[in-house]
C-alpha cells in the first residue's frame, strides 16, 4: 500500500460524521432524557394509570384513579387521584411506579424529587415518598411532607440514595382518610454537564466520544408521525415541563417531550456540534396523497411553513424577536446559530406531494434566512437543490460492494447527506459483520467528501426493553450501557477525520480481479408497478449481432411471466394489471456488452415503466425505474439476492400517459448508459471494489498527522507494506487502533461490553515504510506523525 503525501486530493468536509437522534426504542424517554419516572404526567393512557399501581398496607383501603377536572393547567388533560377511603393504624395507601423498567440508583448520589399536589378541600393529607427495592424490603431514600397547601402547589426535595440498585421503585404513600391529586411526579439524577432537565450521563458521554460534527433532530419518522396530529410540534416542547402536553410518537408510545427543542439545541452546543433540524411539511409517514389521507393539503400548508420559520427564529433570532425573546426567557439569550434545516423526512416516498411543497418551504426559508443550508429528501425538478438526503439499510455485502459508490458521482451537485445508514440484515443485534461493511462504506464517503458532505448512522440508541428497530449503535438498560461494534467504528472515524484526502494505491496478494473489469451479464425484462404499459419493438444487439428481437406479431414463447395480465396483440406487449412488481423476462444469463432498445407507452396507473437488464434470476437483476416514486424520478435499481437499492443518482423524470417513448440502454463492461427519446438521461458505472482490503488516507493539517484507515473484510490476515511517498523525513511514530474479532458474528453485551472494542498500540515507521498485519475481520486506524515534529 502506498500513501501519496505530496499530492493531496479533495478536502474532507468538517461536517462529515454526525449523530442522528430520534425518539425510537425509548431512546429519549427512558434513555438519554434523564427523567426516571415513567408516565410522570399521567397522560400516557386515557383509560388506565399506565405504569402506576396501588399498594394497600396494614389494613388501609383506597384507590387510584385518573381525573380530568380541576387540573394543573391547560397543557395537562389528566391527573392522578390518590384516595384513602379507610385508614388503619400504621397502614397506608400508596401509588407505586418502577420507572422505565426499573429506577437506577447509586449509593450516595443525589436525586431531585419534584411534583405538584392538590389536596381535596378539608382533607389533611401528609405524604411519605420513598425509593425502595421492588419488594419494598429495602429503603434507599425517604421524604415526608407533613402538610400540603390548598390548591395546586409545587414541591421539590433532594433525596440521597443509601444503596446502588438497577430496579428500584418510587412509592407515594398517604395514611389519612381523604384524597390528594398529583401531577408531574419527577425524579432526576445528576445530569451530563449539570443541565437542568438534562441528559443521562453515561449515554451522553458515549455520544460525546463520537465527536459528532452535527446532531440531527427530531428524526426520523418521529418528525411526521402517523397522522398530522402526531407530528412533532416544537412549540409544545419548550418552557417549563409542566406546560408541555407531550404527544403520541410514531413508534407506538407517547413522548413526554421533556427532551424538547431547547434541550436539543443546548445538547448540540454542549457537544460543540451543529444542530440539524428536520421540519415537518404536512406529509405524515403513513400519508397517502392519492387517497388524501394523513396529508395536510397544500392549500393549508402555510402554518407549517411559518412553524419552520419560527423554529429558526427561536434558534437564531435576536432577543428582540418574538421567539428569540422566548429563547432568552428559557435561559439562553445568546443565539444557538443553527445552520442546517432539512425539508421533510423521507417524504420522497410521497414524491407527488413532496414536489408541491419543497419549493414553498425552500423559498420561504431562503427569503428570511439565506444563510441556512437546506437539505432535500430527493431532487425536485425545477427547484434549487443544495443537498440531498440518502438512506441505506442493507447487508454488509452491499456496503462493501458500494464503498466506491460516490467515486463517479457528478461533481456539479447537488451535495450528498447520507442521513440514515446501517447494516440491518445479517447484523444480529449489532455484530462485527455490520461494522466492517459500514466502515468500508464510510471510507468511500470520506474519500469522496467533496460531494458527500454529511452522514449519520441510525438509529443511535436502543433500550433493550423496547427493541423496535435493530440494530442500533448504543445499547442500554436502566443502569448500564455499551456500544456495538458499529458504535466503535463511528467513534474511531469521528475521532480520526483528517482535513484532506491523500491518494492511495494498493496491490495485495489474495485480492480478486481489479475493480472495473467485471461485465454486467444477464437477460432483459419488461415490468410495471401499479401501472399499465404497452411495449413494442424490443431488440437486443451486441455490435452487429442481434441477440434477440420481438415485434409481438405473434406469441414468440420467449417471455417468462411472473405475474400480471399480459397480452401480445397487434405489435404490442400489453400489461393491464394494477398490481406491483410485475415482470416478464427473456434472454440469456450470459449476455453482456449489449444494447437494449424498445418503445413503450403508459396507458394508465400511478407510476412509469420498469426496463430490466443484467437479469440472472428472480432476485438478481437491474432495472431502469422510469417514472418511479409516484412518477417523479428515474433511477437504476440493482437487486442482489432479492434486495433492491438505487445505484447512482435519481433523476427527475415524469412519464406521460399516452405518449410513445423510445428507450435505449447501452451496456459496456460495467458501464450503463440510459437514453430516453435519444437523450442521454444517466450514465453509471457499477464497479465492485476488489477487497478484501479497503483503504483511505488523509492528513490532519493542524497537527500534520497522517491518518490511514483500513478494513480487512476477509477471513485471513493481510500482511502489508505501507509506504509513504513524499515525506520530508522517513521516520514516523504514532498509534494503531484496531477493532477485530476472529468471529464475524461477535457482539457485545451487558456481560461482555468490550468483547469487540478498539485496542490501541504504539507503532513507528522507519525508512518511510511500515510492515503491518491487518487482522482478519478488522477495522484499523493508523495515526502517524513525522518524527521530530
Amino acid at each position: 500500500m502506498t500513501v501519496d503525501t505530496e499530492n493531496p486530493g479533495a478536502k474532507i468536509s468538517p461536517m462529515l460524521y454526525g449523530a442522528f437522534f430520534e425518539e425510537i426504542n425509548h431512546a429519549g424517554d427512558g434513555g438519554l432524557y434523564a427523567e426516571l419516572i415513567s408516565n410522570r404526567s399521567f397522560e400516557d393512557s386515557s383509560v388506565t394509570l399506565f405504569n402506576w399501581w396501588i399498594d394497600e398496607k396494614g389494613g388501609s383501603k383506597g384507590k387510584l384513579a385518573l381525573t380530568g377536572t380541576k387540573l394543573l393547567n391547560d397543557a395537562q388533560t389528566q391527573a392522578m387521584a390518590l384516595t384513602v377511603s379507610s385508614a388503619a393504624e400504621g397502614g397506608s395507601v400508596s401509588a407505586v411506579n418502577n420507572g422505565y423498567w426499573g429506577i437506577a440508583l447509586t449509593k450516595d448520589a443525589s436525586y431531585k424529587l419534584s411534583f405538584y399536589a392538590r389536596p381535596e378541600p378539608g382533607d389533611i393529607m401528609p405524604l411519605r415518598i420513598t425509593l425502595e427495592s421492588p419488594d419494598g424490603k429495602e429503603l434507599y431514600a425517604e421524604q415526608t411532607v407533613d402538610k400540603l397547601k390548598e390548591g395546586w402547589n409545587p414541591y421539590t426535595y433532594t433525596l440521597t440514595s443509601t444503596g446502588t440498585v438497577a430496579n428500584a421503585r418510587i412509592v407515594i404513600s398517604a395514611a389519612n382518610v381523604g384524597t390528594v391529586y398529583l401531577d408531574m411526579v419527577s425524579l432526576f439524577p445528576e445530569t451530563w454537564n449539570n443541565r437542568e432537565n438534562g441528559l443521562r450521563i453515561d449515554l451522553a458521554e458515549k455520544v460525546a466520544a463520537m465527536k459528532p460534527a452535527f446532531v440531527r433532530f427530531p428524526g426520523g419518522c418521529f418528525v411526521e408521525g402517523k397522522t398530522p396530529t402526531d407530528a412533532y410540534q416544537w412549540k409544545n416542547t419548550i418552557g417549563p415541563i409542566e406546560t408541555r402536553p407531550g404527544h403520541k410518537g410514531y413508534w407506538d408510545y407517547r413522548s413526554s417531550d421533556g427532551l424538547g427543542f431547547h434541550e436539543y439545541l443546548q445538547w448540540a452546543e454542549d457537544l460543540k456540534a451543529e444542530p440539524l433540524y428536520v421540519a415537518y411539511i404536512g406529509i405524515s409517514h403513513n400519508g397517502d396523497p392519492i387517497a388524501k389521507q394523513n396529508t395536510v393539503p397544500v392549500s393549508e400548508i402555510q402554518p407549517w411553513i411559518q412553524d419552520a420559520l419560527d423554529a429558526i427564529e427561536y434558534a437564531n433570532g435576536p432577543v428582540t424577536s418574538k421567539w428569540g425573546a422566548q429563547r432568552a426567557a428559557n435561559g439562553h439569550p445568546e443565539p444557538f446559530n443553527m445552520k442546517y434545516v432539512e425539508i421533510g423526512n423521507e417524504n420522497n416516498f410521497q414524491m407527488s406531494e413532496y414536489i408541491k411543497r419543497y419549493g414553498l418551504f425552500y423559498k420561504a426559508i431562503k427569503e428570511q434566512y439565506p444563510e441556512i443550508h437546506l437539505i432535500a429528501n430527493a431532487a425536485v425538478e425545477g427547484e434549487p437543490i443544495e443537498m440531498v438526503d440518502e438512506h441505506y439499510y442493507e447487508t454488509s455485502e452491499w456496503f462493501l460492494s458500494n464503498s466506491n459508490r460516490y467515486d463517479t458521482y457528478d461533481r456539479s451537485g447537488p451535495e450528498i447527506y447520507v442521513g440514515e445508514y446501517a447494516v440491518t440484515k445479517g447484523a444480529g443485534e449489532g455484530n462485527l459483520n455490520a461494522a466492517i461493511g459500514e466502515a468500508a462504506f464510510m471510507m468511500g464517503m470520506e474519500r469522496n467528501s467533496d460531494i458527500v458532505k454529511m452522514s449519520s448512522y441510525a438509529p443511535l440508541f436502543v433500550n433493550t426493553k423496547d427493541r423496535t428497530w435493530n440494530p442500533d449503535a448504543i445499547v442500554f438498560d436502566s443502569s448500564t450501557s455499551y456500544g456495538t461494534p458499529s458504535y466503535h467504528v463511528q467513534q474511531m472515524f469521528g475521532s480520526n477525520k483528517g482535513d484532506v484526502v491523500l491518494p492511495t494505491s494498493l496491490v495485495a496478494l489474495g485480492q480478486e480481479e481489479p475493480p472495473g473489469k467485471q461485465s454486467i451479464q444477464g437477460g432483459i425484462g419488461l415490468g410495471t408497478w401499479a401501472t399499465q404499459v404497452e411495449y413494442s419493438d424490443v431488440r437486443v444487439a451486441k455490435g452487429d449481432d442481434v441477440l434477440f428481437e420481438d415485434h409481438f406479431k405473434k406469441d414468440s414463447g420467449a417471455w417468462t411471466l411472473n405475474n400480471g395480465d399480459w397480452e401480445q396483440s397487434k405489435g404490442t406487449f400489453k400489461q393491464t394489471s394494477n398490481d406491483i412488481d410485475i415482470r416478464a423476462v427473456a434472454g440469456e444469463a450470459s449476455w453482456s456488452d449489449y444494447t437494449l432498445s424498445l418503445k413503450a407507452k403508459k396507458t394508465g396507473g400511478a407510476e412509469g415503466m420498469l426496463i430490466m437488464f443484467g437479469s440472472k434470476d428472480e432476485g438478481n437483476f437491474y432495472w431502469w425505474n422510469l417514472g418511479g416514486w409516484g412518477n417523479t424520478q428515474s433511477a437504476i435499481e440493482k437487486s442482489v439476492g432479492g434486495t433492491r437499492a438505487v445505484i447512482g443518482r435519481t433523476v427527475p423524470v415524469r412519464i406521460e400517459t399516452g405518449k410513445l417513448y423510445d428507450i435505449r440502454i447501452e451496456l459496456s463492461g460495467s458501464n450503463i448508459r440510459l437514453y430516453l427519446d435519444g437523450k442521454l438521461i444517466q450514465e453509471v458505472n457499477d464497479e465492485s471494489p476488489a477487497g478484501p482490503l479497503f483503504q483511505t488516507a488523509s492528513r490532519d493539517l493542524a497537527t500534520g498527522e497522517l491518518i490511514v484507515k483500513v478494513v480487512n473484510a476477509g477471513d485471513t490476515a493481510q500482511r502489508t507494506d505501507v509506504s509513504f511517498a513524499g515525506l520530508a523525513t522517513s521516520s514516523l511514530e504514532g498509534t494503531a487502533t484496531v477493532l477485530q474479532s476472529d468471529d464475524l458474528n461477535a457482539e457485545n453485551s451487558f456481560a461482555e461490553p468490550d468483547k469487540v472494542a478498539p485496542v490501541t498500540q504504539k507503532i513507528s515507521v522507519d525508512k518511510g515504510s511500515l510492515e503491518f498485519e491487518f487482522p482478519k475481520y478488522s477495522v484499523t486506524v493508523l495515526r502517524l506523525k513525522e518524527g521530530g515534529k
